[in-house]
């Protein structure tokens, strides 16, 4: 069947039936996207019920209304990040930078490795031996990069 079969064959009802499916591919799929191409069907429709246009006009008409909501979601959801009590949670390297630990294994040939809590972790910085004290500066990719520090303080 022919979209223009299919539009015809569902009558006035064809935009709101899309609108409802759009819709409810929001609320499955993560994001705020199909809500704006739900709402230019949502307008589609009511036009539909005003005016007698064909087919075609009512697509065109159904596209340039989503490019044109798809603009106006970008300026609406422009910097509005949800703020949360952890922000670090998909990325717990982040949590460690800053803070000190004694080697318990060499960095060797600016390799080592370092376990806190559960995970062994792996580190790149200057040679140091075991029971030194080490400051994590930063992270790179899945690495820790470390510097010598003084001691728990320092």
């Amino acid at each position: 069947m022919a979209i223009g079969q299919l539009i015809t064959s569902l009558g006035d009802w064809t935009w709101w039936i899309v609108a409802a499916i759009l819709f409810v591919l929001e609320l499955i799929v993560p994001g705020v996207f199909f809500l704006w191409l739900g709402l230019a069907a949502v307008v589609v429709g009511a036009l539909d019920v005003f005016f007698d246009m064909s087919w075609q006009v009512e697509v065109a008409i159904f596209a340039v209304l989503s490019v044109i909501s798809l603009l106006i979601s970008r300026v609406v959801m422009k910097g509005r990040e949800i703020a949360s009590d952890q922000p670090n949670l998909n990325k717990r390297m982040l949590n460690h930078v800053g803070r000190r630990f004694v080697l318990e294994k060499p960095i060797v040939n600016g390799n080592g490795e370092l376990t806190i809590d559960d995970t062994i972790w792996k580190l790149r910085g200057p040679d140091a031996a075991a029971g030194s004290w080490i400051r994590i500066a930063e992270v790179d990719g899945s690495v820790f990069l470390v510097e010598a520090s003084g001691g728990p303080e320092g």
